[in-house]
């Protein structure tokens, strides 16, 4: 890899060795047997730029917030990065923080189309007087919300309690809320109709404003809507903190973080006959450090980097990176799962990940010619095409991540697994991993079954449900499509990774 973005390659230490990971914690474990709700099934996870705060989004419009309880000991480590290695002493706990329903259900009455809550993506902004502010987006309608906490203050030490005012005598140090403005403006009365107790008052106290517990309140600043006919795959925040990018199938538009009435189209691959349509916008990303930078994949396997410097309506594009077919290999699904469902800049800006339905692949910007590192995530599943399509599996979407220090990429597979590869000069770390307390149990080599024989399938039945959606990994071990590992999130300054299992967040170090 490439430190810093230099131009000279320099041999990250320890990067060959593969790391011993751990189970960290778990929020939302499910019980044997128990029922998942829909609704709880997470969609989205984000950690914020210096890893001390952690956001999901689930299917039913709600944001959870995590906030992490050693973070002395991570400032105190954050120097480690220097070394272009990691503490291995310590690891990131989180906590719970708190919650809000960003969206709620809506409908189209112009397009008679019912817009999901299902939070889509979570973007973390710059935070500023120590509020927490971050972006979220469902399928049309993308929210910036503002997370602070705020005192309760209350008017204490009043002569009259509003609960007793009406002639009961006065009750000295009793408090009201601040909220019963009406009974301060009426000398301390709820009712005009007050009338004194016989002999009056013996003292008169003055009103005193106390600060009581401290609340954590989450409100919606700017509601971006009305931008997008199609639905909404990716937001990105700039490295200018002032704007960010939202984009759909077919266009990718510019927003000012201050300014929701209007936006601006910068990218429209949309043809003037729909029937000429032959890709679309799959993700989209800024550049970490270079505004004026960023690219977008497209269902075709492409990726192409923009330079917003270059015009304002980007359709031409800087360079085109595009893996080179092999001779005799195309098939019925080969542009199927050649769609790259996700792309991440390195840290350095200098690579670039994406993930299609099969592989990672690694980038260098400043070499178009083909991927420098390609890892297998599931290639025991290629036999499999004609099972995965029947039954839709073969159009999940899975993301991928980085970690901070760029030595090692992550994605998620089937059977709640996900996979560890080492990315520096002459590793060949790939480790599987399962989401539950015992990651690890799936290195064993386990009994094989054998699987359903292709030859018996028809390719016009589609399977029922509750059909066979089970087979065997390349451990030999069953494997479910089903239960399927789509996000997961590497944290930006340790080896930790949150990934979700249907409506659990598993957490790892290493």
């Amino acid at each position: 890899m490439i430190n810093g973005g230099s131009e000279t390659a320099v041999a990250p230490v320890g990067g060959s060795q593969p790391l011993d990971w751990k189970f960290s914690q778990v929020f939302g474990e499910r019980t044997a047997g128990e029922e998942i709700q829909e609704v709880d099934i997470i969609s989205a996870i984000e950690f914020n730029r210096n890893g001390d705060h952690l956001a999901t989004g689930d299917r039913g419009g709600r944001v959870v917030l995590f906030e992490r309880t050693n973070i002395q000991d991570h400032v105190g480590h954050r120097r480690d990065l220097e070394k272009m290695d990691y503490p291995t002493n310590r690891h990131p706990e989180f906590r719970y923080k708190t919650e809000f329903q960003s969206h709620e259900p809506e409908f189209d009455y112009l397009k008679s189309l019912e817009i999901e809550e299902k939070i889509n993506k979570i973007r973390w902004c710059q935070s500023s007087n120590g509020a927490l502010f971050l972006l979220s987006t469902n399928d049309k309608t993308i929210k910036l919300w503002k997370v602070q906490e705020k005192k309760v203050k209350k008017v204490c030490n009043m002569n009259v309690d509003s609960t007793k005012a009406m002639g009961n005598g006065p009750i000295v140090g009793s408090s009201i809320s601040t909220s019963s403005k009406q009974y301060i403006a009426n000398g301390g009365c709820t009712s005009n109709d007050f009338s004194f107790p016989t002999g009056g008052f013996p003292s008169l106290h003055l009103p005193v404003v106390t600060s009581h517990e401290t609340n954590l309140m989450a409100r919606c600043r700017r509601i971006y809507t009305h931008a997008h006919d199609y639905h909404i795959n990716s937001i990105s925040n700039n490295s200018d903190g002032e704007t960010f990018i939202s984009a759909d199938d077919l266009r990718i538009n510019l927003w000012n973080l201050e300014i929701s009435s209007q936006s601006f189209n910068i990218v429209d691959v949309k043809p003037a006959n729909m029937e000429d349509l032959t890709e679309v916008i799959t993700s989209a990303e800024f550049h970490p450090t270079h505004c004026n930078m960023l690219a977008y994949s497209s269902s075709k396997g492409s990726i192409r980097l923009i330079d917003m410097r270059q015009s304002a309506l980007c359709d031409t594009h800087s360079k085109l990176f595009e893996g080179q077919e092999a001779p005799g290999s195309r098939s019925f699904f080969t542009e199927i799962i050649a769609s790259v469902s996700d792309i991440k800049f390195a840290k350095d800006g200098r690579h670039i990940l994406s993930r299609d339905y099969m592989t990672l692949k690694l980038w260098d910007i400043n070499m178009d010619s083909g991927p420098v590192a390609t890892f297998q995530v599931h290639e025991y599943l290629r036999p499999k095409l004609c099972d995965l399509y029947e039954n839709d599996s073969i159009f999940d979407k899975f993301e991928c991540c980085l970690s901070g220090n760029g030595l090692r990429v992550a994605t998620g597979s089937y059977s709640n697994l996900f996979r560890v590869f080492g990315c520096s000069e002459g590793s060949t770390e790939a480790t599987t991993l399962e989401a539950s307390k015992n990651p690890m149990r799936r290195q064993g080599q386990a009994t094989s079954r054998p699987s359903r024989s292709l030859g018996n399938l028809s390719g016009v039945v589609r399977r029922v449900k509750g059909a066979d959606n089970s087979g065997v990994d390349a451990n030999g071990n069953a494997f479910d499509f089903t239960s399927k590992l789509l996000h997961l999130a590497w944290h930006p300054t340790e080896n930790s990774i949150a990934c979700a299992a249907s409506n659990s967040l598993y957490m790892y170090y290493a």
